[in-house]
């Protein structure tokens, strides 16, 4: 099955299947340990640098700016949603995000679809 990821509009969504799903503006609690000095981050998200996959998890790299201690850098892979069925199901946001250490899979330049698995 193949689900088509991409990143639009200057970083401000990530799309999946072409439908926005995931906007920047919005508040993460982080376990990112490597962001900044924070034992959890408040991850104000400002920015979608690329998406990936890493099995059914969609994940993304993203940089933001922790509202608690001021620290603006990236935040490498985090989850944001699950392919379940050919459906994208978002992960809830609400609770506290751990960051995946390794790189998805990720399109080649310019191939935008995903396979997941």
């Amino acid at each position: 099955m193949t689900t088509r990821l991409r990143v639009l509009d200057d970083g401000a969504w990530l799309s999946v299947d072409d439908t926005r799903r995931v906007s920047v503006s919005e508040l993460w609690r982080l376990d990112a340990p490597g962001f900044c000095e924070c034992d959890i981050a408040d991850l104000v998200v400002e920015n979608f640098l690329n998406v990936g996959v890493d099995g059914r998890t969609v994940t993304a790299r993203v940089y933001g700016q922790c509202i608690v201690c001021g620290t603006k850098s990236t935040v490498e892979w985090v989850p944001v949603g699950r392919i379940l069925n050919g459906e994208f199901a978002a992960v809830d946001r609400d609770g506290v995000l751990s960051v995946r250490p390794n790189a998805p899979d990720e399109p080649a330049a310019g191939e935008p679809e995903t396979t997941s698995g």
